[in-house]
Protein backbone atom coordinates (compact mmCIF):
# COMPACT_ATOMS: atom_id res chain seq x y z
CA UNK A 1 0.00 0.00 0.00
CA UNK A 2 0.93 3.01 -0.68
CA UNK A 3 0.54 5.49 1.88
CA UNK A 4 -0.46 9.40 1.44
CA UNK A 5 0.64 11.18 4.36
CA UNK A 6 -0.47 14.72 5.15
CA UNK A 7 1.54 17.64 5.12
CA UNK A 8 3.76 17.94 8.82
CA UNK A 9 2.89 14.58 9.51
CA UNK A 10 5.81 11.57 10.31
CA UNK A 11 6.53 9.52 7.22
CA UNK A 12 5.71 5.82 7.80
CA UNK A 13 9.22 4.15 7.44
CA UNK A 14 8.92 0.44 5.65
CA UNK A 15 9.27 -1.39 8.62
CA UNK A 16 6.33 0.16 10.79
CA UNK A 17 3.85 -0.42 7.21
CA UNK A 18 5.01 -3.93 7.82
CA UNK A 19 3.07 -3.95 11.45
CA UNK A 20 -0.28 -3.44 9.70
CA UNK A 21 -2.70 -5.56 11.35
CA UNK A 22 -6.60 -5.47 8.94
CA UNK A 23 -5.84 -5.69 5.34
CA UNK A 24 -5.99 -2.68 3.82
CA UNK A 25 -5.74 -1.64 0.03
CA UNK A 26 -5.69 2.51 0.49
CA UNK A 27 -5.07 4.92 2.48
CA UNK A 28 -8.91 5.88 2.61
CA UNK A 29 -9.22 2.64 4.15
CA UNK A 30 -6.75 2.84 6.66
CA UNK A 31 -8.08 6.49 7.38
CA UNK A 32 -11.45 5.28 7.98
CA UNK A 33 -10.32 1.99 10.10
CA UNK A 34 -7.91 4.06 12.38
CA UNK A 35 -10.80 6.63 12.53
CA UNK A 36 -13.06 3.84 14.38
CA UNK A 37 -10.67 2.03 16.24
CA UNK A 38 -10.18 5.96 17.84
CA UNK A 39 -13.50 6.30 18.48
CA UNK A 40 -13.47 3.27 20.24
CA UNK A 41 -10.75 4.67 22.15
CA UNK A 42 -12.30 8.03 22.97
CA UNK A 43 -15.31 6.12 24.53
CA UNK A 44 -13.33 4.31 27.03
CA UNK A 45 -11.00 7.07 27.75
CA UNK A 46 -13.06 9.38 28.62
CA UNK A 47 -15.13 6.59 30.41
CA UNK A 48 -11.97 5.37 32.56
CA UNK A 49 -12.22 7.54 35.80
CA UNK A 50 -8.43 5.72 36.83
CA UNK A 51 -6.98 7.59 33.67
CA UNK A 52 -7.30 11.45 35.42
CA UNK A 53 -4.55 10.25 37.14
CA UNK A 54 -2.89 7.74 34.93
CA UNK A 55 -3.28 10.10 31.83
CA UNK A 56 -0.11 11.77 33.41
CA UNK A 57 2.29 9.06 32.99
CA UNK A 58 4.66 7.31 30.88
CA UNK A 59 2.38 3.96 31.29
CA UNK A 60 -0.64 6.25 30.98
CA UNK A 61 0.37 8.03 27.74
CA UNK A 62 0.97 4.42 26.12
CA UNK A 63 -1.85 2.82 27.11
CA UNK A 64 -3.81 5.77 25.72
CA UNK A 65 -1.60 4.95 22.26
CA UNK A 66 -2.40 1.59 22.52
CA UNK A 67 -6.09 2.04 22.78
CA UNK A 68 -6.03 4.61 20.05
CA UNK A 69 -4.40 1.95 17.49
CA UNK A 70 -4.56 -1.48 18.88
CA UNK A 71 -6.41 -3.03 16.11
CA UNK A 72 -4.66 -1.24 13.39
CA UNK A 73 -0.80 -1.42 14.13
CA UNK A 74 1.38 -4.01 15.81
CA UNK A 75 3.61 -0.95 17.71
CA UNK A 76 0.67 0.86 19.20
CA UNK A 77 1.54 1.97 22.50
CA UNK A 78 5.26 1.49 21.87
CA UNK A 79 7.30 4.32 21.68
CA UNK A 80 9.63 4.82 18.40
CA UNK A 81 12.85 3.00 18.11
CA UNK A 82 14.63 5.76 15.34
CA UNK A 83 14.90 9.46 14.77
CA UNK A 84 12.42 10.71 12.88
CA UNK A 85 12.00 14.45 10.73
CA UNK A 86 10.24 15.42 13.75
CA UNK A 87 10.51 14.80 17.50
CA UNK A 88 12.92 14.25 20.12
CA UNK A 89 15.59 12.04 19.65
CA UNK A 90 14.09 8.38 19.97
CA UNK A 91 16.33 7.25 23.21
CA UNK A 92 15.20 10.74 25.35
CA UNK A 93 11.65 10.53 24.88
CA UNK A 94 11.07 8.42 28.41
CA UNK A 95 13.02 11.40 29.78
CA UNK A 96 11.50 13.98 28.11
CA UNK A 97 7.78 12.32 28.57
CA UNK A 98 8.45 12.32 32.54
CA UNK A 99 9.81 15.89 32.33
CA UNK A 100 6.14 16.95 30.53
CA UNK A 101 4.06 14.70 32.83
CA UNK A 102 5.81 16.09 35.95
CA UNK A 103 5.42 19.95 34.40
CA UNK A 104 1.64 19.31 34.03
CA UNK A 105 1.39 18.19 36.99
CA UNK A 106 3.66 21.30 38.45
CA UNK A 107 0.93 23.57 36.54
CA UNK A 108 -1.93 21.99 38.14
CA UNK A 109 -0.42 22.41 41.33
CA UNK A 110 0.80 25.82 41.76
CA UNK A 111 -2.47 26.93 39.04
CA UNK A 112 0.44 28.15 36.69
CA UNK A 113 -2.02 28.25 33.73
CA UNK A 114 -6.02 27.32 33.58
CA UNK A 115 -6.68 23.84 32.86
CA UNK A 116 -7.54 25.00 29.24
CA UNK A 117 -4.44 26.23 28.83
CA UNK A 118 -2.29 23.39 30.53
CA UNK A 119 -4.52 21.06 28.04
CA UNK A 120 -2.69 22.98 25.14
CA UNK A 121 0.46 23.10 26.39
CA UNK A 122 0.51 19.24 27.22
CA UNK A 123 -0.57 18.62 23.67
CA UNK A 124 2.17 20.71 22.16
CA UNK A 125 5.00 19.40 24.10
CA UNK A 126 3.63 15.57 23.20
CA UNK A 127 3.67 16.57 19.30
CA UNK A 128 7.15 17.95 20.07
CA UNK A 129 8.34 14.89 21.71
CA UNK A 130 6.80 13.19 19.14
CA UNK A 131 7.44 9.72 20.94
CA UNK A 132 5.34 6.65 18.88
CA UNK A 133 6.08 5.82 15.09
CA UNK A 134 2.66 7.64 14.10
CA UNK A 135 -0.35 8.98 15.45
CA UNK A 136 1.08 11.43 17.41
CA UNK A 137 -0.73 14.48 16.64
CA UNK A 138 -4.08 12.75 17.10
CA UNK A 139 -3.09 11.10 20.53
CA UNK A 140 -1.57 14.38 21.48
CA UNK A 141 -5.21 16.16 20.70
CA UNK A 142 -7.07 13.27 22.39
CA UNK A 143 -4.93 13.24 25.60
CA UNK A 144 -5.77 17.38 25.68
CA UNK A 145 -8.99 16.24 25.35
CA UNK A 146 -9.18 13.56 28.36
CA UNK A 147 -7.08 15.95 30.21
CA UNK A 148 -9.83 18.41 30.18
CA UNK A 149 -13.24 16.07 30.34
CA UNK A 150 -11.77 14.29 33.15
CA UNK A 151 -11.96 17.89 34.76
CA UNK A 152 -15.39 18.53 33.69
CA UNK A 153 -14.30 21.01 31.06
CA UNK A 154 -15.40 20.82 27.36
CA UNK A 155 -13.54 19.25 24.76
CA UNK A 156 -11.04 21.43 22.32
CA UNK A 157 -12.46 22.11 18.60
CA UNK A 158 -9.39 22.06 17.19
CA UNK A 159 -10.45 24.20 13.79
CA UNK A 160 -13.71 22.47 14.14
CA UNK A 161 -12.50 20.45 10.89
CA UNK A 162 -10.41 17.58 10.17
CA UNK A 163 -6.97 18.54 10.94
CA UNK A 164 -5.62 14.75 9.13
CA UNK A 165 -6.77 16.38 5.43
CA UNK A 166 -4.87 18.62 3.44
CA UNK A 167 -6.08 22.24 3.64
CA UNK A 168 -6.40 25.09 5.21
CA UNK A 169 -7.20 23.64 8.57
CA UNK A 170 -4.01 21.31 8.32
CA UNK A 171 -2.06 24.18 7.25
CA UNK A 172 -3.43 26.75 10.30
CA UNK A 173 -2.77 24.17 12.63
CA UNK A 174 0.68 23.68 11.45
CA UNK A 175 1.57 27.21 11.44
CA UNK A 176 0.05 27.38 15.22
CA UNK A 177 2.66 24.83 16.06
CA UNK A 178 5.78 26.19 14.69
CA UNK A 179 4.73 29.91 16.26
CA UNK A 180 4.66 27.62 19.56
CA UNK A 181 7.99 25.82 18.74
CA UNK A 182 9.30 29.92 18.81
CA UNK A 183 7.74 30.12 21.72
CA UNK A 184 4.54 31.67 20.95
CA UNK A 185 1.55 29.77 22.30
CA UNK A 186 -0.92 32.36 21.16
CA UNK A 187 -1.98 31.19 18.01
CA UNK A 188 -2.24 27.72 19.43
CA UNK A 189 -4.31 28.58 21.90
CA UNK A 190 -6.98 30.65 19.83
CA UNK A 191 -6.77 27.29 16.71
CA UNK A 192 -8.28 25.45 19.40
CA UNK A 193 -11.04 27.54 20.02
CA UNK A 194 -11.75 28.32 16.62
Amino acid sequence: MKFNQPEGSTPLNPDSQKDLIPALSTQEELNSFEQYNIVSATEWATGNSRMKKKLLTLEGLKQLHKEMFNQTWKWAGKFRTINTNIGVSWDSISSKLKELCDDVAYWIENDIYSLDEIAVRFHYRLVFIHPFPNGNGRHARLAADVFLIHRNLPRLTWGSKSILEKGEVRSSYIKALQAADAGDFEPILKFVHS
